[in-house]
């Protein structure tokens, strides 16, 4: 985690970059340059940063695509919110009650860089990642899926200190949250960058969150069914422009929004500008969603480093978790004897 430059250059910068990106991407014959291995270069630091979420918000219902001014009250009105947000702390504000401290003074704005600028795709403004359905929102989960998210709520809730295992894998620090590293690969509330890095018959993908690496091997045959790697198995190939991702044969404690043990999904690569991927990517898992969707993301070059991700270094959260679990079942088992 990190803090970015000050919000008021980023948002100047990010909308000149995004309206020449918008002009190359409409433009529809962009040949983007070639790596060693005669395929488009994506290689290079990229960010998907963005106020626009996955699924579209109430207020835009039935409104895909926003106009420039429309635009621009958006980012102005998130623009207000994080200079509110950004003010100092009252030093002489009373401490938090218990249960102020998980809505209130959990995480400040110090930490957050999830973006400033609605997402520019293909020069129109979204008000939503999730393009197809049409209402711009992930369709709703099977009876199947349904079942499976309610089963892993009850066996978190039955013994959910029982050990390391038995918490989530972005608290391990196995995995990056709210599928940054995907895929698919969204952006959240920090540390939404990516390292391309590209050669003969592999493309890889370096997550700032966890520092988690991708590796696409290119016109590969799939791993063996017993192998089921963090990440998943991923199987790329070139169409012209566009590199066409396939992932299945997930880890089967890795799991994107109920998804089973078949969840598959193909992501696409487009290279649209100097400064601009266009990436998307379709879900299509009868087993889990009641229909298939795809989401639209602009990946837009930036001269940001990426910084360490620090996850547990230092951290004795865990093994104090775990010790609290320990007395609580020792002081019970006292009381009842």
């Amino acid at each position: 985690m990190k803090n970015r430059p000050s919000r008021p250059l980023a948002i100047l910068g990010f909308t000149s970059v995004c309206l020449l990106n918008g002009a190359n991407a409409q433009q529809g014959d962009y040949i983007a340059p070639r790596a060693s291995d005669g395929n488009p270069d994506l290689q290079g630091m990229w960010t998907n940063n963005t106020i626009t979420p996955l699924e579209r918000p109430a207020r835009y219902a039935g409104k895909a695509v926003l106009t420039a001014a429309e635009k621009d009250a958006w980012e102005q009105e998130i623009a207000q919110f994080n200079a509110a947000q950004d003010e100092p702390s009252d030093p002489n504000r009373p401490p938090p009650t218990k249960e102020q401290i998980d809505l209130e003074d959990s995480y400040n704005n110090f930490w957050f860089d999830d973006g400033t600028t609605v997402a520019q795709y293909n020069g129109e403004y979204r008000t939503s990642l999730v393009i197809s359905p049409e209402d711009g929102r992930v369709p709703t989960l099977t009876p199947a899926a349904q079942a499976r998210v309610t089963a892993a709520a009850q066996q978190r809730q039955a013994a959910p200190f029982d050990g390391p295992e038995s918490r989530s894998l972005a608290e391990r620090c196995l995995l990056s949250f709210g599928s940054s590293s995907g895929p698919p690969m969204l952006p959240i509330l920090y540390n939404n960058h990516y390292q391309i890095v590209q050669s003969p018959g592999y493309v890889m993908i370096l997550v700032e969150m966890v520092h988690d690496a991708r590796i696409i091997r290119i016109d590969d045959d799939p791993l063996p069914s017993a192998l089921k790697p963090w990440l998943g198995d991923s199987i790329g190939r070139w169409e012209g422009e566009t590199l066409v991702v396939e992932t299945s044969n997930f880890n089967p404690q890795q799991s994107y929004r109920g998804s089973g043990e078949n969840f598959r999904i193909t992501e696409y690569f487009t290279r649209v500008g100097p400064d601009t991927i266009n990436y998307s990517f379709t879900v299509n898992d009868s087993e889990t969603f009641a229909s298939p969707w795809t989401a639209e993301i602009p990946m837009v070059r930036t001269n940001d480093k990426m910084f360490e991700y620090a996850c547990h270094e230092g951290n004795y959260a865990l093994p104090g978790i775990l010790a609290g679990a320990r007395v609580e079942e020792r002081d019970a088992a006292e009381a009842n004897q």
